[in-house]
């Protein structure tokens, strides 16, 4: 378990263990505390990090001296995304994208101090350094504003990267189609269902918090208006999603389109070969048969091939005249 301490308002960030930060959250009256624990072991690992790796998670709000009542949720593993106020404090899970995935930040906060608990790099340290030293907030709660926004953040560079990278996709599949392109359609496609499935749940949670909290008379004009901001920001990052996950499906369908395109010129081409090919084979089986008229009335060969030269020639005349009055061949010179 590594702990840092964010003294505010200089922000300076101090590695320390749980004791020490323990006694800053009692006495500071403005501090931050970030708590980074290991990941979650994967299945069938070695059991005795796992067993570790559980009693850290249990004992992390003790470590830090919280009252334990209401945040039995507090660092443990594949908790879903939460917004609660708890009177004196309010508890969350953020949802954060964290490269390929999605972590969750989980923060408890009053108005002396806010902790944080993550699992891999993913927490305070690594969101708010720059924010912290900018903005300068006034109190935990503005820091928790600030923490949320990171995470919003987080989801619309997500989006927009991905939004990019399809739109990209279509345009080379105009130029030329292959089908590592629907792999990498599918992976897009998962990955705005997945930023869709973590985010809306948290700003539903938040935005029925936040909305309780702005009709309290007690809840200052200034937070008011960061409850705003950031409600105002999530609508836009969750419209963000839906336009990559709408940028996806009509990617799969020009996708689909071009291929029924091409088989709709693979048809008409069979169609043309047909023409050519089937008077051919008609006249292969007229004349392979034995009867009377062939026998007693063609004596030679020349008559023999004149009619069958000549009928073929004029079928293949008639077939071209027909496909030309029709438009055949400019539809298929159009699609080529």
């Amino acid at each position: 378990m590594i702990v840092t301490v964010v003294s505010m308002p200089e922000a300076t960030l101090t590695r320390t263990d749980a004791a020490e930060a323990r006694d800053r959250l009692a006495q500071d009256p403005f501090v931050l505390v970030d708590v980074e624990l290991p990941e979650v072991p994967e299945p069938g690992a070695d059991v005795r990090a796992a067993e570790e790796s559980e009693a850290e998670e249990r004992s992390v709000a003790d470590r830090l001296g919280l009252d334990t009542e209401n945040l039995d949720w507090f660092g443990r593993a594949d908790e879903p995304p939460r917004a609660d106020y708890l009177g004196d404090r309010a508890g969350f899970v953020i949802p954060v994208v964290n490269g390929e995935r999605i972590v969750h930040i989980h923060a408890v906060v009053t108005e002396t101090f806010l902790a944080s608990v993550h699992r891999g790099q993913a927490g305070l340290g690594h969101l708010l350094p720059l924010a912290l030293r900018h903005e300068r907030p006034a109190d935990p709660v503005a820091v928790l504003f600030l923490l949320l926004g990171e995470a919003l953040g987080s989801f619309r560079r997500a989006a927009v990267e991905a939004l990019l990278e399809t739109e990209e996709l279509e345009d080379d599949m105009f130029e030329e189609r292959n089908p590592g392109q629907v792999a990498r359609l599918s992976s897009l496609r998962r990955r705005s269902a997945l930023l869709h499935h973590f985010l809306r749940p948290f700003l539903e949670l938040t935005d029925e918090v936040l909305t309780r909290r702005m009709m309290s008379p007690s809840f200052p004009e200034q937070r008011q208006r960061l409850a705003r901001e950031f409600q105002t920001s999530g609508r836009l990052v969750l419209a963000d999603i839906e336009s990559l996950q709408e940028a996806t499906r009509r990617a799969f369908a020009s996708y689909s389109s071009l291929v029924a395109g091409e088989q709709n010129g693979v048809i008409n081409r069979l169609a043309i070969v047909s023409v050519i090919f089937l008077p051919l084979s008609f006249l292969t089986g007229f004349f392979g048969m034995n009867f009377t008229f062939l026998t007693d009335k063609l004596a030679s060969r020349d008559e023999f091939w004149l009619l069958a030269v000549g009928l073929q020639a004029l079928v293949l005349v008639v077939s071209l005249y027909v496909l030309h009055r029709t438009r055949v061949w400019r539809r298929l010179r159009e699609g080529d």
